[in-house]
């Protein structure tokens, strides 16, 4: 007879039970608790995955180079051509459409449409900025741009008053 789902067992020697430690003299592992009489790992459970033993850490021994522009913009661009079969005729492009298909992730706060790719379809697109030729390729296939304005984060629109 076979194997069934009530007789099924991990292999021998597949589990084994936790070391329980520090729980009384007699059973040779109390006291230290298997960490020796004194030192680092003595005292506390483990070290921070960034520490080095007391050298000088690796973020201090590199050099710094280079400004991070804290007020860039990011903006992301997506080609014509990928939304060709994307969508249907008539159908409207927005931030959040491009979104659900996949084709923008959603930390792109800015969506700038780009030319690269024919689009045949015509589509009523709503991005923040799209190229000139982009635009005429839209329009050629029959549809329509709408430019929406960029919604700027809660924290911000709050200090500006």
């Amino acid at each position: 007879m076979g194997t069934t789902l009530e007789t099924l067992q991990p292999p021998a020697g597949a589990r084994r039970r936790r070391k329980r430690v520090g729980r009384g003299i007699g059973s040779r592992r109390g006291k230290t608790s298997t960490r020796g009489q004194k030192g680092q790992m003595a005292r506390n459970n483990s070290m921070p995955a960034w520490f080095e033993g007391g050298q000088l850490p690796i973020w201090q021994r590199v050099p710094k180079r280079g400004f991070i522009n804290i007020h860039r913009v990011e903006v992301h661009g997506i080609n014509v051509g990928r939304l060709e079969g994307a969508y249907k005729a008539g159908e409207e492009v927005t931030p959040e459409s491009l979104h659900e298909k996949g084709l923008v992730p959603k930390k792109a706060t800015i969506i700038k449409l780009l030319a690269t790719g024919e689009l045949t379809t015509a589509l009523t697109i709503r991005v923040h900025r799209i190229s000139a030729s982009a635009r005429a390729k839209v329009e050629a296939a029959g549809g329509k741009v709408e430019l929406t304005p960029v919604h700027k984060p809660a924290e911000a629109e709050a200090s500006e008053g």
